[in-house]
């Protein structure tokens, strides 16, 4: 049974003795027993669920551990598996008792392993590839493990040639007479015999650095590795930092290196973005996106870029960071395929760029108002100095007093923050009552109200949401949509996370510690429900009115993890729905008749399954010609779309006037809303909630 004062042995940082574990002596052996037992306890005691350590469990962490050191197959035989095979099922038990044995087995093998690889490619460096032959790279974890030295070497083959083919069509198409003769296939050998040579020595090159990388990598590195396969089985967001990652958020928080303001996600052998931090340099240039694969990463003053294919995302982070007011330059692969380089500037995030801003547009003799809100933030030190609430409530009464008839607010791309936050903003647009219920690993339930019964905005409200709209985003949408409060527009679902985790410094458990920085570990410890008693886990928040967009048919959202938490439902607690005169049915009715019968929209939802179909594939041809056939059609494709770049309202968006006026002091502020004002008259989706918005207005007015 769950020890029922975990938490309040968390807020003390563990101070009692009694949950305290004492170290008096120091090898890796000792430090990585040691750190499973910490681990174990945790889990055991305050993980929101209860998992049974057992054969299913052993056999999940098994496939879960040799995916993550091998995930395409290019390093263990058949022969390995079957004696790695052997521990299958007492993974479990080695980690109750702290037992090295499994680990200790596969890390010796592995570098073992690596060791030979290099001689194999070394080897296959050594001569031309024939681009000629037909013939395809298969790229998927699916694959089975080879039984020969030879069937291990023509993987390694097909892997290196699809790497030096990158590389050649790169050198070929910056020489407009060479590229003339390859396209007529004249004397085709011959003609790249200087670039083919090149490019091997290139992609020789990016191999020893992933060697090097490989070979640098300390044991602590991969026993990371081992105890995230074990605790990853509880859930995507339990993980264990070691003590370079930590020492990593420490650099970070000091403020001495900067990075470009994006979140990462690797999977396989691809680091692409999954978000971009608002008020970051890269959302601030408006020119990177979530979904790009970054494919290479140059500095400023330096000619050649390192290929971050293959790499493991904390080395390829520390090439992208760096010192504040320089630049990196990101070879990447956007969602349709095209290979852009991006010069990012490097900064520390400017925390204005995360606060609410909103703006007014008139559209048919009618003024309404929009409110964009990056994140849910407030004071740590003192809530009442400034939050996203109070500041969302004062750009409402600014809003009002300009004359407003309907208002947006804008939570695309909003990825949570502090849950009282949207408490209190939820408490805005009603009279009072129940938000959201919170229940902890003891199954206890808090109801979290509204107890304010003044409202701020009693008009029309539109909330536009899309796949990364998160935690509390998904906290105010579900609690608005459950009061019947507002008209939710944009993707099928949100994110789907409606989980809370915590995140512990292992040092701070430990009396006496001799064995060096322990890391810290995060975990699982609530869970979010709707007022209605449905969770918001993997299911998100339904949009009232589905939009589509690129991403429509990408796999994003907390259900694409791994061992998510189940959605389930709790009792609903009572709520009086809002009451008004608005037809909010009428209104959802004529928008998709609207939306079915857009043609850019038509061609937006074409767009986002061509993009699915280009990142779903496994097979690429090794012949050149194949290859770049294939390039030309990706690139006659493309311009299809190009359509979508030619989309513009004849809308204009004004600042309010306070914000007017502060631009007489900053003029960096009135660049900034111009071109959010630019890109306002662009956006579909807001153009839409203004229809509705129109719809409502007309439809009280009617009544």
């Amino acid at each position: 049974m769950k020890n029922k004062y975990f938490i309040i042995l968390l807020t003390t940082i563990f101070a009692l003795a009694s949950c305290s574990f004492t170290s008096n002596s120091f090898n890796e052996s000792d430090k990585d027993q040691l750190l499973l037992q910490l681990v174990s306890y945790i889990l055991d005691e305050g993980h929101y669920v209860e998992k049974d350590l057992d054969d299913d469990f052993s056999t999940k962490a098994f496939d879960t551990y040799i995916d993550m050191i091998d995930p395409y197959k290019r390093y263990f035989y058949n022969s390995d598996i079957n004696k790695f095979k052997e521990y299958e099922y007492l993974i479990d038990d080695q980690f109750k008792n702290s037992d090295l044995t499994f680990f200790n087995l596969t890390h010796e093998t592995l570098l073992k392993r690596i060791k030979e690889s290099k001689e194999i490619y070394t080897e296959l460096f050594s001569s031309p590839f024939n681009y000629e032959v037909d013939e395809v790279l298969i790229v998927s974890s699916d694959e089975s493990f080879v039984s020969t030295r030879e069937e291990l070497k023509d993987r390694w083959r097909k892997t290196f040639k699809y790497y030096t083919l990158n590389n050649l069509n790169d050198l070929l198409t910056e020489n407009d007479s060479v590229k003339s003769l390859v396209i007529n296939n004249i004397n085709f050998n011959v003609v790249i015999k200087e670039y083919e040579e090149k490019s091997r020595n290139s992609s020789l090159e990016f191999c020893n650095e992933i060697y090097q990388y490989y070979s640098d990598r300390s044991r602590q590195e991969w026993f990371s590795d081992y105890v995230n396969a074990i605790v990853y089985q509880f859930d995507p967001h339990t993980f264990y930092f070691n003590a370079d990652e930590k020492e990593d958020f420490d650099v970070d928080m000091s403020g001495n290196y900067a990075g470009i303001g994006a979140r990462l996600q690797q999977k396989m052998d691809k680091i692409s973005v999954v978000e971009l931090i608002s008020g970051g340099p890269a959302w601030r240039q408006n020119k990177l996106e979530v979904g790009d694969i970054l494919l290479k990463v140059r500095q400023e003053d330096e000619e050649n870029s390192v290929s971050i294919v293959g790499m493991r995302i904390k080395d390829a982070v520390k090439l992208i960071k760096g010192p504040i007011e320089s630049s990196v330059i990101l070879t990447i692969k956007k969602v349709d395929g095209q290979i852009v380089d991006l010069k990012i500037p490097r900064d520390i995030v400017q925390m204005e760029e995360t606060y609410a801003k909103s703006s007014i547009v008139e559209r048919l003799d009618s003024k309404y108002g929009l409110i964009n809100l990056p994140k849910f933030y407030f004071d740590f030190d003192d809530y009442s100095e400034r939050n996203a609430a109070s500041d969302i409530k004062k750009e409402i009464i600014r809003l009002k007093e300009e004359g407003i008839e309907g208002l947006i607010l804008d939570l695309r791309n909003n990825g949570g923050g502090g849950l009282k936050p949207a408490v209190d903003m939820a408490g805005l647009f009603i009279e009072e009552g129940p938000i959201v219920q919170v229940q902890s690993f003891e199954k206890k339930k808090q109801i979290l109200k509204d107890r304010d019964r003044s409202i701020v905005w009693d008009g029309p409200l539109v909330i536009l949401v899309n796949e990364l709209s998160a935690s509390s985003s998904e906290i105010l949408a579900a609690a608005m949509q459950d009061y019947k409060r507002a008209i939710i527009i944009g993707s099928k679902q949100t994110y789907g996370k409606g989980t809370v985790q915590n995140v512990l410094d292992l040092n701070r458990m430990i009396r006496s510690n001799t064995n060096g920085d322990m890391g810290a570990f995060k975990f699982t410890i609530q869970k979010y429900y709707r007022i209605n008693g449905g969770s918001v886990q993997l299911e998100g928040v339904k949009s009232d009115i589905v939009i589509p967009n690129r991403y429509s048919y990408i796999d994003f959202g907390e259900k694409e993890q791994d061992n998510p938490l189940e959605w389930d439902e709790i009792t609903p607690v009572e709520f009086t729905p809002w009451s008004s005169n608005f037809d909010y049915s009428s209104a959802i009715q004529k928008s998709k008749l609207r939306i079915k019968s857009n043609e850019y929209l038509k061609l937006i939802d074409d767009n986002a399954k061509w993009i699915k179909s280009i990142r779903d594939t496994e097979e690429f041809s090794l012949n050149y010609f194949n290859y770049t056939d294939k390039i030309k059609a990706d690139e006659l494709t493309s311009k299809s779309f190009d359509k979508l770049k030619d989309f513009k309202t004849n809308l204009e968006f004004k600042s309010l006037p306070y914000e007017v006026m502060l631009f007489e002091k900053d003029s960096t502020l009135k660049l900034k809303r111009t071109r959010w004002h630019k890109n306002l008259a662009k956006d579909l989706y807001i153009d839409e909630a203004l229809n509705v918005l129109s719809d409502l207005k007309i439809s009280n007015n009617n009544i």
